[in-house]
């Protein structure tokens, strides 16, 4: 299989002769294999592995995305990526850098929702008037 790997601004990995991937979706961690059906799949923050006859396995930290197998090519876009030999240093990665910037996000919306509810009861009064 190859194997790309996509940032928003880049490309982060092009990799061919990929005979595994592992990956973590939304609903838990699941394989790939080279004659799999295609797919697309809703990624989690955690780790992706992938394994070639010439680096062996190697693993990535992954920010949530989407992951398509479509044929022998596999794209993965997320928002961010990390490669580490130290698959505990890329867990520590992923909960202190991804997880937390999703906490961050969810605080940012729930404070944009309610300045928009503040917003459209006050247009509401207004338009009352």
């Amino acid at each position: 299989m190859k194997l790309k790997i996509l940032l928003p601004d880049r490309i982060f990995a092009d990799i061919g002769g990929v005979s595994r991937i592992v990956a973590e979706s939304v609903d838990g961690a699941f394989g790939l294999l080279p004659r799999r059906l295609d797919c697309a799949v809703a990624l989690a923050p955690g780790i992706l592995l992938y394994e070639t006859d010439a680096d062996g396995e190697v693993c990535v930290a992954v920010d949530q995305g989407v992951l398509v197998k479509a044929g022998a090519e596999v794209r993965v876009s997320v928002r961010s990526a990390m490669a580490g030999a130290d698959l505990g240093s890329l867990r520590e990665a992923v909960d202190r850098e991804f997880l937390a910037l999703d906490a961050q996000e969810k605080t940012l919306r729930d404070a944009l929702n309610k300045l928009e509810g503040t917003l459209v009861r006050r247009l509401a009064e207004f338009s009352h008037d």
